[in-house]
Formats: C-alpha cells, sequence, structure tokens
C-alpha cells in the first residue's frame, strides 16, 4: 500500500507540474487547464494525507487507493465531458463560419460578374456588319 501510495502521489505531481509547464509555455489554455489543475491537486492532496482513507470508509471502498483511482476516474469524466462540450461549440462555430465564407464568395462573385463587360456586348461591339 505505501508503494501505490507514493505511485499515486508521484503520478498527481507530475500531472500538476506538466500542466503548469504547459500553461506557462502556453501550450494549453487556462480555461482549458482549470479542470486538470483541479484534478490534480485534488488527488496530490488525497494520496498524500490520510483524507482518503476516511473518505473510502464514508463511500463504502475496503481498499482505500481504489478510492482513489475512483476520484481519479470520476475527473477524467468530467473532463471529457468539458471537451466535449467545447468541440461541440467549436464544430457549430465552425459550420456557421463556413457558411458565412460561401455566401460572401457568391456575393463577391455576384459583383464581379455585373461589374465585367459581358461577352455579347464586346461580340457586338467588335464585330462591324
Amino acid at each position: 500500500m505505501v508503494l501505490l501510495k507514493l505511485l499515486a502521489t508521484g503520478v498527481s505531481g507530475i500531472v500538476l507540474i506538466l500542466v503548469v509547464e504547459l500553461i506557462r509555455r502556453g501550450r494549453l489554455k487556462e480555461r482549458y487547464a482549470l479542470l486538470w489543475l483541479l484534478a490534480s491537486c485534488v488527488l496530490l492532496i488525497l494520496s498524500t494525507t490520510k483524507i482518503i482513507e476516511k473518505v473510502s470508509q464514508i463511500i463504502g471502498i475496503y481498499y482505500p487507493p481504489s478510492a482513489l483511482f475512483l476520484i481519479a476516474f470520476l475527473f477524467l469524466l468530467l473532463i471529457t465531458l468539458h471537451f466535449s462540450v467545447v468541440i461541440s461549440g467549436l464544430s457549430e462555430q465552425n459550420k456557421r463560419l463556413a457558411q458565412e465564407i460561401a455566401l460572401l464568395r457568391r456575393d463577391l462573385e455576384d459583383r464581379f460578374e455585373a461589374s465585367r463587360p459581358s461577352q455579347t456586348a464586346k461580340g457586338a461591339a467588335g464585330n462591324p456588319a
């Protein structure tokens, strides 16, 4: 159990450091990193203190590291749900932008066609009959 506790503490600490480093380098935006930071901090606190033993007793789990992994799994579900919502919004925004571009392109082509002299007018002017 001590080895598992050390492993959980190490992994939680590495995830926390990794998320902070990704934010610092600008590779991860703060609004998306909030759940990752929360999850890694909670898991780090739970893995380094005796709180996980009390939490596991409350929810009826005999083996405290199992409760820690259950909490980690729930955080991953929340993160997945959050990203699904974000992706759905971006997909809808992408569709709207594509429609606007198509309308603007059609408007631009219509204006270009209207400003260009027609071929029949050129043929009639160039043909002295």
